[in-house]
């Protein structure tokens, strides 16, 4: 009866988001539809290169066997750690079995009783979830705003020798748009806070072999750490926090995701070493997923009651007039989309808040001219559909 009464419980809370539009599901990707959703920026999921490595890896031996602490350890992890950190020139890296472990691993452990945490409110739940793991206050700032993180350190209760540390994302994945970077590093140097950066969605793609946005702006001095994520551009999983040897020491000892997790498999890091290789090589491809993206927001802004923000590269989101945004008619375009053979996905709240609902497109190295025309008559013809009842 007591596990009836707790199903049933979740069973209404399901049946709420049922009925305000905004319940989850899983879904299958499409080989046949063109991706105009995936974080596969470059291609690099689908290389044959990437593909004939992790075969032949997975040939000699599957999985890791434990946690990096115990059995899951190898040269190979090692070895990459030190080119990650050479290439992104830091002092060391660590590797974390996904961006939210990294991200969780770090603002739980390394921020204390008495530090502060001034974190950008459109940062990722990993970074929200971190911070709520940790003993030290946090504050949110207006999104890209550094006046307002400026008033809201004036205003905070900072204790005598606590830490102070800033966290922002180098490209929000919801709205595309970059942090100002210079302007926070300045900042931050100024007031002796600790600048964090997620570089989730700029590794691979930005720097003049991929290294990030840090390095392109030529910041690597200025900010204390880095989390660089590899199932966007690289293709592949994980993610490494980049930063101090004695951050990675500190990270080891004392960040629980790190500790008491099994190690990403001997496979992963052979793509992962592979993927790196390929970087210097994909010039080519950057620039021509960064003037697609400039293609696709000029295409889609000349579509009568289609809004993309001027700020947004790469990630574009597709913004309705307030008469038709909500979730239901989102949703309704995203399916007129994939039937019609593109692969659109709304985003809906809680992922976003109410009354932001949009279509989430992201550009790629692969994605045409003509597929991006084709995807925009789409939408233009699916704006004329009413919201299922």
């Amino acid at each position: 009866m007591t596990q009836h009464l707790l199903l049933q419980r979740l069973a209404q809370q399901l049946a709420k988001r049922e009925a305000e539009g905004t319940r989850r599901y899983l879904t299958t990707t499409s080989a046949a539809r063109v991706d105009f959703s995936s974080n596969d920026y470059l291609g690099l999921a689908r290389s044959k290169t990437l593909h004939a490595t992790l075969q032949q890896e997975v040939a000699e031996m599957a999985g890791s066997t434990g946690s990096r602490l115990l059995t899951g350890n190898s040269a190979k992890a090692e070895a990459l750690e030190l080119h990650l950190a050479s290439f992104h020139r830091g002092e060391a890296a660590l590797l974390f079995n996904s961006g939210y472990a990294a991200n969780l691993g770090f603002f739980a452990a390394v921020p204390r009783r008495g530090d502060v945490i001034f974190y950008d409110e459109a940062s990722h739940a990993s970074v929200k979830d971190g911070i709520r793991g940790s003993f030290a206050t946090a504050y949110s700032f207006r999104h890209n705003d550094v006046a307002d993180l400026e008033r809201r350190l004036r205003r905070a209760n900072l204790a005598t020798g606590g830490a102070v540390f800033v966290a922002v994302e180098a490209l929000y994945s919801m709205d595309g748009d970059q942090a100002p970077l210079r302007e926070l590093a300045t900042f931050c140097q100024q007031e002796g806070l600790y600048l964090v950066v997620d570089e989730a969605h700029t590794n691979g793609l930005y720097g003049p072999q991929g290294e990030g946005l840090v390095v392109e702006l030529g910041l690597t001095e200025q900010i204390f750490a880095r989390v660089l994520t590899f199932g966007k551009a690289l293709g592949s999983q994980g993610a490494a926090v980049v930063g101090a040897t004695v951050l990675r020491d500190f990270l080891i000892n004392f960040s629980r995701p790190f500790i008491y997790t099994t190690a990403l498999s001997p496979g992963t890091i052979a793509v992962l070493t592979a993927a790196y290789q390929l970087l210097p090589t994909l010039t080519p491809e950057r620039q021509r997923l960064f003037a697609l993206s400039d293609l696709l927001k000029a295409t889609l802004n000349a579509v009568p009651g289609l809004q993309v923000p001027e700020a947004s590269h790469i990630i574009h989101p597709v913004f309705f007039p307030a008469a038709t945004a909500g979730p239901a008619h989102v949703r309704a375009v995203a399916q007129a989309a994939q039937s019609a053979g593109f692969d659109v996905r709304p985003i809906v709240s809680p992922t976003v808040p109410v009354g932001t609902e949009r279509l989430r497109l992201i550009a790629h190295s692969f994605n045409t001219e003509a597929e991006i025309l084709a995807l925009a008559d789409v939408l233009r013809a699916a704006l004329s559909i009413a919201p299922p009842l």
